[in-house]
């Protein structure tokens, strides 16, 4: 059987899993989102390929979806070193006059389990703040910050097409003095199209107790229903290690 045609039946069963466990969340959600029931599932997969300077390379596949304020993921992610890790989670957004909130929760197999909170709060010029927790178990972080952390920051809508955010987080947990910073930029030239730049400094220990001090960026490129991000990461997750991701996106 050709590629293609294993893969897609793979897609189509994460796809069922999603549909029902969106259906689920929604069903049991306050009266005030109850006409939310009606809209159909919109869905974004995410295959990527990572390449990391110890030789190690990785595959991981994300399948989101949306509908109204929820969102629901499953994700698998394979690596030559044999280490393998199925991950699933939840949002729930909220949009008030002040402020836009996320509440997330995720799971993953070998016991991890982790959680967090974050919002903007203003207008067309907005802070950002955010905290998340875990329960320290393994995990190959595909967020690429800390997750333990705290994070502040701010934002801006008022340029044309324009949006401007740079925040810092640190690990406020563990004694790793981890910090990381970000600028992103996401400029929409027209009604189909969007770039998004986000480039970000690290600073703290890695796991074998060194003190590093790294670069990294990514860029993703959105053209209606597709997307593909490039992105180069020194001292990836705070390893010794450096790694390039490639990933390419479609919405159905």
């Amino acid at each position: 059987m050709p590629k293609a045609q294993c893969f897609y039946p793979v897609v189509q069963r994460l796809r069922r899993l999603l549909g029902i466990g969106c259906v689920v969340v929604c069903a049991g959600s306050c009266h005030a989102q109850s006409d939310i029931t009606g809209q159909g599932i919109a869905f974004k997969l995410t295959p990527s390929y990572y390449s990391t300077s110890d030789d190690t390379r990785a595959l991981d596949i994300n399948l989101r979806g949306n509908k109204g304020p929820h969102t629901a993921w499953l994700g698998q992610y394979n690596d030559s070193t044999g280490f393998a890790q199925t991950r699933t989670g939840y949002e729930y957004r909220s949009s008030f006059d002040w402020a836009r909130t996320v509440l997330s929760a995720q799971l993953a197999s070998g016991g991890f389990a982790g959680g967090s909170f974050s919002a903007e709060i203003g207008h067309a010029n907005y802070a950002i703040v955010g905290w998340g927790r875990t329960n320290l178990a393994n995990y190959y972080n595909l967020n690429f910050d800390p997750n333990d952390a705290i994070t502040l920051g701010f934002g801006t809508r008022a340029l044309p097409k324009t949006e401007l955010a740079v925040y810092h987080l640190w690990d406020d947990r563990l004694p790793t003095e981890q910090r990381v910073t970000h600028a992103v930029l996401r400029y929409k030239p027209s009604d189909s199209e969007r770039w998004t730049v986000d480039v970000s400094n690290k600073r703290g220990l890695t796991g074998t107790g060194n003190w590093v001090n790294g670069f990294a960026w990514s860029v993703t490129y959105d053209f209606g229903d597709y997307f593909a991000r490039l992105a180069v990461d020194q001292y990836v997750n705070f390893s010794d290690n450096n790694q390039t991701r490639v990933s390419l996106g479609l919405r159905f």
